[in-house]
This record gives structure tokens, C-alpha cells and sequence, in this order.
């Protein structure tokens, strides 16, 4: 059975029982060339575990794009990055449909089976497995739609192509059902434009008639919270036209609901009940003590004090149950110490950040470093600048070429950060998604332009809560210390959001109790003026643009402050020049590259190997980038390059020589012959001295007994020529 629904700015082509007919739920989605596969299974048996045992895997099939997978083993193995994330949206997205107490494991397939360039994948992916999960015999009641929201010549924009999403200014992707959201995802776009800059704001004194000149200028288009809000708004009113047509056309074809059995949100009211008569006292004083660690301490201590009573035992309860209800009151008290008293667990005020401590090049050894230490997160944060070289390469389904990525932004979150004794292990989804949280928060203050791959790495050391905000504020500062001149600070805070009754709560700068307890959680990341990354979990549904615009608006009261202590770190900044890399990049002649280069790379060979830098050629530019460990090796490449393409006996492609140019591309020269040359440059292993006819000549170092300078007029006889390259010698 198929089904078309035009909505948002797309055809959906939906397939029901059509494939994967054993599922629980299984749809076929096509827009446009695109063809996903969406499935949805789960078991008959509960897990004993108090948690949701859900599982989302994206898949990306390589022949949808008419590729053969890369590597040794031809075949899609270990998720990507972007397949990894693409699956933490969905699953966020479709998480909080499921009804309190399924305990059931379940599984959501997504597969790409075609892929057109031109169609936004996560989209698609998210909207076929609502329709699959809504379809299915599990009591989720409610589709949800996914919609992406561009901002092209200043108007707001669903759903574009990735092509045009490439002109946007933002990137914000909205989950959520009828009236409700559940997921945000934003970050700014920068963009490179062209001015027109007077003369005389580039050089004062310059005459005024001459021409302007024309600048490229970078904007990092931050969102302001109004427009934000905005945004946020306009992408709800497309899910709503979205959710409410998959509900009318899909609502005949659901399954009847499972007859399954839920767990009790409270396993034993009558324990509930003991602990707050008797234990209520001590459950505050628990969760008022600080560390992660030291709070579960208490509470394993007051659930053996329990199950040790009279009561317990006479009742027979047992110990892990007692644990299990303790948890649920805990979260109770947290709750209401915040909605009755305005009071947190660790005394703070609801706008109140915690102390901030902010040490930077703490490693002497690394190109930039920052230690930020916010209350109990401790984030430390470390930059290295690389070259070309050393960017990270991979393929995007929906394009033909390989991405290149110059900026790299890497969490690591070992278990040692919250007292645990685990081991340590590759990257999970939660550590990739606070990585990319990062990298976008931070992006748009990047040069565009920067000659250098930089590579942000955040070691988590301490966390109780928003260490992913306390890595974006950390890696702002980091850039800064390994000389990266970025456009502006960056940082982060974390909200969360209560809801009791009537009244609600909004908090800045959250911890990880409150994160776990709350119903919101908010992380927004950028500069003195707006919003450069956004992500928005909502545990309740229904949060009014009134309450998300006043979390915006706290939201920048706490990172203002931040930011001033961020502002107050940079002006101390002390960079390590002598374990940065040293960069050249410089343009020539295109048609001398082919000097530079040398007959089968013979020339640039020697450079590399006698300067120890690496050089990387643009042909078509004509330039020249040289890297390497001391700025005096990158100096003295530089020197000798230019001594090279400055020369008129070079080569060119696809010109024919001149008969003069024959005639001149040997110097005329015999051993023993005296000119007064003139010192064209100086460079560490000599001076370049000019002959005749603009031709230059190699004083080496070893025989200079007096320093020389630029314009210095010496005796020099040739002591040795081979083919274009002179040899001179001091005369007495």
C-alpha cells in the first residue's frame, strides 16, 4: 500500500506492508531519488533494568550512492561519525514517546538504500522510523516529524537541499510531535563575504584618489534569541503540518496496541511512603552533598539503614528494591527543593554559575592548552595546528568527492570523571555527540581562510554535569593559547527546566543531578552577540516559546558572565612560540611552480630534506605553503624558493620559449670570475648575492667572516657552477 504526502517542501512516497513484514513495523520512505528502509522489532521479555532498552542503528549502504565501501574488507563494517550522530537523533528524538515502565528491548533499524545528493538524509531517516514505530504493535501513539530549518537571503527556509543549505546562514534541525518538541540541534554557518574597503582605512597616509581596495570579511552569523525563538517557532509550525498528515494517513494501518505489561513507576508505595516519614531528613542531606560519588555513598548507606529496620524486615523488603524506590524519592526532593524553596542541592541561587578557575598553556609541550575548571567539572583542552597533510578525509554519501576537514574537535569522557573504576575504550555515542556539539559551537570563530588543520582534543578529568559546555569554553581558550587567531571567545552554558504543577524552574549552569532529575536539557554555546550552537533534549512535552525564549534569555545572562572571566583569561595569555609550527604561505608565479617542483620532483626533494619542512603547491594559485618545526628552517625554504621563481630562466607549461630565454637559461659564468655583487636577501645557511644580468649567486655561510645585509656591496670570484646553481667566494 502506498501513500504520497506533499508537506514541508518534499513529496514522501510511503510503502507499507510492502517489506521486512516480520517486524514489529517496517515502512519504505522515498523522496525525490532517496530510498530508506525504516524497521522496528522488539522482544516479549522485560529487561530487569529500571531503563528503556531501546537501540537505534543508522545505516549508510554504499551502493546507494554508487560507491564500493573503502578499505581492505569492501564492505560496510564500523559506523561513521556522521551514521553514529545520525542514529543519537533519532533515538533522542523518538525516546520520549515510549510510555513510562516499557521495559521491553527494541530495536530501530534505519537503512539507506538509495541516496539522492540533493536530499537531506537525516530528515528522511527520522521521519520513515516514526512512521515505522507509530505503525508498529508497541504503544507509541503519537508520529513525530523531523524538519530542517535554513536561513537563505534572509528568510527562513524548511527543509532545503543540501546544496542550498550550504548558502544558509543557520542549520537548525527540530524533532517533535502535534504542539510538542522533543530535539533541537542548531549551529551558526559562517560565511565569507567581499567588501568594499577605502584606501585610506588600509594605509592612513596613502592618497586618497587612488581606488579602494575590496576585503574578504568572514561572519560567524550568530542567532540572536529573538530570532531564535523565531526559528524554533517556524520549524514547529512545519511539524505540525507534518505530524498531523502522517496521524490522518496512517492512523487505519496501526497495529493494536501489545498487550504488555508496564512497570510501576513506584514499585512499593508503602516504601515510599516509610522514607518520607522517617528518611526525609537524611535523603536532603544526601543529595546536598556535591560529588557524584559521595552522594550515592549516602544513599547506598541509607538503603542498608532501611532494609535493616523492623519494618523491612517484618514487610520483607528487599534491598534492591529499597534502592530502586530511594532513587524516585530522590528525585522527588531534588524537584521540590528547586519549585518550593528556589534552592539547589549544592546551595546555588537558580542563575547562579558555579566558580570558575581558568589556567591556560599548562603543558609545555603541546601547541595550546587550557585547564577550565567549572564547580566539579574539570575540562582539559588541547590544541595542535597541522597542514594539509594532516586534515581528516571521508566520504559523504550524497557527495561525489571526499570531504575534507581542516577543523577536528575530539571528547574523550574516561570513567576515572565520575569515580568509576572502568576501562577505558574507543568513543561511544555520547562521547561523538558532545564532540560535534563542540566543534559546532566553536566553527564559526575559525577562520575560513586559516592556512593550518587544527585539531581541539577535550580529557574530561572531573565532571558533574555540562562538561560538554565547560570543553567549548575550554577549547575557545585553547585556540587562543596556540596562537589561532579566532574571531571571537566562545562559550557554553547548560539550562535545565523543571515542571511542577504550574510553576516551573529554569536553571543556568546545571549539574549532573539536575540534569538526570530535570526535564530539560539545554545546552547553548556562543559569543557576546548570539547563539553559535544549540541542543535541546525535552523530557516533557509541550514547552511554550514563552518558557524556551525565557531559558534563552538566562541562558545568555550565564554565558556573559562566563565570558567576561573567558575575556580576562585571553589578555594573560602567554603562547609558547617555540613549539608552534611555523607556517609560510606565500604566492608565485603558477608558471614557476614547475621550477619549484624540479625534473621528477628532484628540487622540492632537496628543499624538504635540506630545510626539514614540508611544502605543499598550488598549481593553479600559484601558492606556496611551507611548514616545519623551527621558523628559521621555514625562513631560509622561503628565501630559496623565492631565489628560484625570481630567476627569468624558469619553465613554463604550455609556452613556448622565446629564443632569449635560450640563450639565457644557462649562466654565462667561468670559474674564477670577479664581480662587485649586491646582497639580494639573507638566509640562514648564507647570502644571496646578485651578478649580472639578474642572475644570483650562493655565498655560503661557512665562507662569510664578517655579518652581511641586504644592499651590501662585496668582491665575489665563481668558485663552482652546476647548471643554474652559483658558487662564490669572498675575494680579499
Amino acid at each position: 500500500m502506498q501513500y504520497s504526502i506533499e508537506v514541508n517542501n518534499q513529496v514522501e512516497i510511503f510503502d507499507l506492508n510492502k517489506v521486512a513484514k516480520q517486524a514489529s513495523g517496517a515502512v519504505l520512505l522515498r523522496v525525490k531519488n532517496t530510498v530508506v528502509l525504516a524497521t522496528v522489532a522488539r522482544e516479549d521479555t522485560q529487561v530487569e533494568e529500571d531503563f528503556l532498552p531501546l537501540t537505534v542503528q543508522y545505516i549508510e549502504k554504499a551502493y546507494a550512492a554508487g560507491k564500493i565501501p573503502g578499505g581492505y574488507v569492501k564492505r560496510e563494517t564500523k559506523p561513521g561519525d556522521f551514521e553514529t550522530l545520525t542514529a543519537r537523533i533519532i533515538d533522542r528524538s523518538l525516546r520520549p514517546l515510549f510510555p513510562k515502565g516499557y521495559a521491553y528491548p527494541t530495536q530501530i533499524v534505519v537503512m539507506v538504500l538509495s541516496a539522492d545528493p540533493e536530499v537531506d538524509l537525516q530528515v528522511v531517516s527520522l521521519n520513515a522510523a516514526s512512521v515505522a514505530l507509530y505503525l508498529s504493535d508497541i504503544p507509541v501513539n503519537r508520529p513525530v516529524c523531523g524538519v530542517r530549518v535554513g536561513y537563505i537571503d534572509e528568510k527562513f527556509v524548511i527543509n532545503p537541499s543540501n546544496s542550498e543549505l550550504k548558502q544558509s546562514a543557520i542549520d537548525l534541525y527540530v524533532a517533535g510531535t502535534k504542539g510538542e518538541l522533543l530535539m533541537i540541534e542548531m549551529r551558526s554557518l559562517p560565511q565569507q563575504t567581499t567588501q568594499l574597503i577605502p584606501m585610506v582605512a588600509i594605509e592612513p597616509m596613502i592618497d586618497p584618489s587612488l581606488s579602494d581596495s575590496m576585503a574578504q570579511k568572514q561572519l560567524m552569523n550568530e542567532f540572536s534569541e529573538d530570532m531564535m525563538v523565531e526559528a524554533i517557532d517556524f520549524a514547529g509550525k512545519a511539524i505540525l503540518r507534518a505530524s498531523s498528515a502522517y496521524e490522518e494517513a496512517f492512523k487505519e494501518h496501526k497495529k493494536e496496541d501489545a498487550a504488555l505489561e508496564l512497570k510501576p513507576e513506584i514499585e512499593n508505595e508503602n516504601i515510599a511512603i516509610y522514607i518520607d516519614k522517617f528518611y526525609k531528613a537524611e535523603v536532603k542531606n544526601a543529595i546536598n552533598q556535591m560529588a557524584k560519588s559521595e552522594r550515592a555513598s549516602e544513599l547506598s548507606k541509607i538503603a542498608k539503614q532501611i532494609s535493616s529496620d523492623e519494618v523491612a524486615q517484618k514487610e520483607g523488603w528487599d534491598e534492591a528494591v529499597i534502592t530502586n524506590v530511594l532513587g524516585k524519592y530522590k528525585k522527588k526532593i531534588v524537584r521540590e527543593q528547586i519549585i518550593n524553596e528556589g534552592v539547589r542541592a549544592d546551595g546555588r541561587g537558580l542563575e547562579e554559575v558555579r566558580p570558575i578557575s581558568i589556567e591556560t598553556n599548562v603543558l609545555p609541550n603541546a601547541h595550546g592548552s587550557c585547564l577550565f575548571t567549572r564547580g566539579q567539572t574539570q575540562a582539559l583542552v588541547v590544541t595542535t595546528l597541522g597542514t594539509d597533510s594532516d586534515a581528516q578525509m571521508y566520504d559523504i554519501l550524497t557527495e561525489k568527492v571526499p570531504f575534507v576537514e581542516k577543523f577536528m574537535f575530539n571528547y574523550n569522557f574516561p570513567g576515572f570523571s565520575v569515580g568509576e573504576a572502568s576501562p577505558l575504550k574507543a568513543p561511544g555515542r555520547r562521547e561523538l555527540g558532545h564532540g560535534n556539539l563542540a566543534k559546532r559551537a566553536l566553527a564559526p570563530s575559525i577562520d575560513l581562510a586559516s592556512p593550518y588543520t587544527i585539531r581541539v582534543v577535550s580529557e574530561i578529568l572531573e565532571s558533574n554535569g555540562s562538561s560538554s559546555m565547560a570543553s567549548v569554553c575550554g577549547g575557545s581558550l585553547a585556540l587562543r593559547a596556540a596562537g589561532v587567531n579566532t574571531l571571537k571567545l566562545v562559550a557554553g552554558v547548560a539550562m535545565g527546566l523543571i515542571f511542577e504543577g504550574d510553576k516551573h524552574a529554569v536553571l543556568t549552569d546545571i549539574m549532573g543531578l539536575e540534569d538526570h532529575d530535570g526535564d530539560m536539557d539545554f545546552k547553548v554555546a556562543g559569543t557576546s552577540d548570539g547563539i553559535t550552537a544549540l541542543q535541546m533534549d525535552i523530557k516533557l512535552g509541550g514547552i511554550s516559546l514563552e518558557v524556551l525564549k525565557e531559558a534563552l534569555y538566562q541562558a545568555k545572562r550565564g554565558r556573559e558572565h562566563i565570558l567576561s572571566l573567558m575575556t580576562e583569561a585571553d589578555k594573560n595569555i602567554e603562547i609558547n612560540e617555540d613549539v608552534l609550527p611555523k607556517l609560510e604561505l606565500f604566492s608565485v608565479d603558477p608558471s614557476k611552480i614547475v621550477d619549484i617542483i624540479g625534473q621528477a620532483g628532484k628540487t622540492i626533494k632537496e628543499i624538504i630534506e635540506k630545510f626539514e619542512v614540508s611544502i605543499d603547491l598550488d598549481r593553479e594559485k600559484g601558492e606556496v605553503k611551507i611548514a616545519g618545526g623551527a621558523k628559521k628552517n621555514v625562513d631560509a625554504a622561503k628565501d630559496y624558493i623565492i631565489s628560484i621563481t625570481s630567476k627569468d630562466n624558469g619553465r613554463s607549461f604550455g609556452k613556448k620559449p622565446f629564443k632569449h630565454d635560450k640563450e639565457r637559461s644557462k649562466p654565462n659564468f667561468n670559474i674564477g670570475d670577479e664581480f662587485f655583487g649586491t646582497v639580494k636577501s639573507v638566509v640562514d645557511f648564507g647570502v644571496f648575492i646578485e651578478l649580472k644580468d639578474g642572475i644570483d649567486g650562493l655565498l655560503h655561510i661557512s665562507k662569510i667572516k664578517a655579518p652581511l645585509n641586504v644592499g651590501d656591496q662585496v668582491k665575489v670570484c665563481v668558485s663552482e657552477q652546476k647548471g643554474n646553481k652559483i658558487s662564490l667566494s669572498l675575494v680579499e
